[in-house]
């Protein structure tokens, strides 16, 4: 059974409420597709509008970040039941701009992953090596360490449901891509270590995402590669030319 591509856009720290309607309203027609399914990662505050803005077309709505408790006195966090009431399906789990300026861990990474699971969300668990990794020869040392931790716990049945974006961290915002050999070479490791850990129906049945400067350009090339099941896209999500990379044949 082939994989369905997931196409999403992560739109970091960018929009407000009201700019966020103006976008869904101008990338709706454009981002009309059978063909993959098709997620708008936002900010907390412009989730409830952008549900909203996106109802009666086939954009599905992710988050950011979450928390791993329920409820409590964790001043500024976010739980799995305030989205999935706000109408959230996705939500983005150890982005590395997370774990570089918020401390996120493996660790905390897991807590997220098994916490989203439990409430029916679909967790993006990110992964990826810096410059200094890939030079020194240890990337998918790092990743695998990430990808086995980050699902410590989780069930085959849970995994092959989930999602994971392989997100270079020397290819995010800085125009850099990586080849398409170095993305499907570490896409194809990725799922060689979900097979590992689970079976290999588990790993057939895994979408992995590549990000990191995916623009209208470069999707095409990136999309048709055996193990590359879409794109988490930046910069180039907040534009018309998102429309291009969902249709990206």
């Amino acid at each position: 059974m082939a994989r369905r591509k997931i196409i999403a856009g992560n739109w970091k720290m960018n929009m407000t409420p009201t700019e966020a309607v103006e976008l869904v309203n101008t990338l709706k027609p454009l981002v009309a597709t059978e063909d993959a399914d098709v997620v708008f990662c936002v900010p907390a505050i412009d989730i409830i509008p952008v549900v909203e803005a996106a109802k009666g077309s086939n954009i599905q709505v992710g988050a950011e970040n979450m928390y791993f408790e329920e409820k409590g006195a964790y001043t500024g966090e976010i739980s799995p039941n305030m989205l999935t009431d706000a109408g959230v399906k996705y939500v983005i789990l150890g982005h590395s701009e997370r774990r570089e300026y918020f401390a996120e861990t493996n660790e905390t990474v897991n807590k997220k992953m098994l916490k989203a699971f439990e409430h029916g969300l679909t967790p993006i668990m990110c992964c990826g090596e810096t410059l200094t990794q890939r030079e020194q020869g240890v990337t998918m040392d790092f990743i695998r360490q990430q990808v086995k931790v980050g699902f410590q716990g989780v069930t085959a049945e849970q995994a092959a449901s989930a999602v994971i974006a392989y997100e270079p961290i020397w290819a995010i915002g800085t125009g850099k891509t990586a080849t398409t050999e170095q993305a499907q070479e570490v896409c194809k490791g990725i799922r060689e270590c979900i097979a590992e850990i689970y079976d290999q129906a588990t790993a057939d049945a895994i979408r992995i995402q590549y990000g990191g400067s995916v623009n209208a350009a470069t999707a095409p090339e990136l999309f048709a590669q055996p193990d590359i099941d879409g794109g988490l896209v930046g910069g180039a999500a907040l534009k018309p030319d998102f429309g291009k990379i969902v249709n990206w044949k």
